[in-house]
């Protein structure tokens, strides 16, 4: 058997590292280069330096944007992780009833964005839709056009998009139930702990490497939402649920702004990291607390 050399995990970590650098690195220094060029994909590109960060600082446009896609991924995050961990706890049990609920509730999550959208589009329609009709016969009055109302429609979009990501959640907490010893549980009731100051005194504490994943990977999910605002909104009513990626499909497809759709897309990404690195930091200090 031939001895082991230095270079030998570098070689096996070679074909990560290249497609690493293929589809992400490489892709993503172009996207720079490109954010200070004037490009409208029919003439010439032509540099103009820090114009296209300028004029996203000066119209307001990245602000909106920004508080937009960060109200509705901070419901979206809240209310699936929320809703992933209740649903958990209750199906954390044999039985087949809690087996077909947890794959009920997961069959959601590999679904197409594009059939959910759908889905929920007709759902929500203000004159025909299901929730319409739920509405009229408890309320006794006209249902609100959910879509259509600023206030209500990135309520609308976290609402859909909760429903979708929910079984995602749901899977990830219930790996890390599994996790929690049992000894430790039972230790805690015989002496004397109640439900709730077993789940705030041991199984908790012990969710948070779980809580710290569903949380970040949620927060970069709920970030890059544009199927459900394409379908079902298109950004509005009065851009309330103009998200940050489809604010770049706007600039790129739309108004055919090259380089300040990479601007966009720069700022987007460098967001992505600082609330990420928030995000680590947050819990670290927690645990080390």
């Amino acid at each position: 058997m031939k001895p082991s050399r230095r270079s030998d995990p570098y070689f096996m970590l070679l074909p990560t590292l290249l497609f690493l650098f293929v589809f992400f690195l490489f892709p993503l220094g172009v996207l720079f280069k490109q954010s200070f060029y004037a490009w409208d994909l029919l003439t010439p590109a032509r540099y103009v330096g820090i114009a296209n960060y300028r004029a996203l600082l000066r119209s307001g446009e990245l602000f909106h944007t920004f508080t937009a896609t960060l109200s509705i991924s901070a419901i979206v995050v809240s209310g699936s992780m929320a809703a992933g961990l209740g649903l958990a706890l209750l199906l954390d049990r044999p039985g087949r009833w809690p087996a077909f609920l947890r794959a009920a509730v997961f069959s959601a999550y590999v679904v197409s964005w594009v059939s959910v959208a759908l889905l929920f589009l007709w759902m929500l329609d203000a004159d025909a839709g299901i929730f319409a009709g739920l509405w009229h016969i408890f309320a006794s009055s006209r249902a609100p056009n959910w879509l259509a109302s600023p206030s209500l429609a990135p309520w609308a979009v976290a609402g859909v998009t909760i429903w979708k990501i929910t079984g995602y959640a749901l899977v990830l907490f219930l790996a890390g139930l599994q996790d929690v010893p049992s000894s430790i549980l039972e230790a805690a009731e015989l002496d004397g702990a109640s439900p709730w100051a077993r789940f705030f005194g041991v199984t908790w504490p012990m969710l948070r490497p779980t809580t710290l994943f569903v949380a970040t990977t949620s927060w970069i999910a709920s970030f890059q939402l544009f199927d459900v605002v394409r379908v079902m909104t298109q950004g509005g009513p009065v851009r309330s649920t103009t998200v940050f990626v489809y604010a770049i499909y706007e600039q790129l497809f739309l108004d055919l702004r090259v380089g300040r759709a990479s601007a966009e897309a720069v700022v987007f990404f460098a967001l992505l990291l600082l609330l990420t690195a928030a995000q680590f930091l947050l819990f670290r200090s927690e645990e080390t607390a």
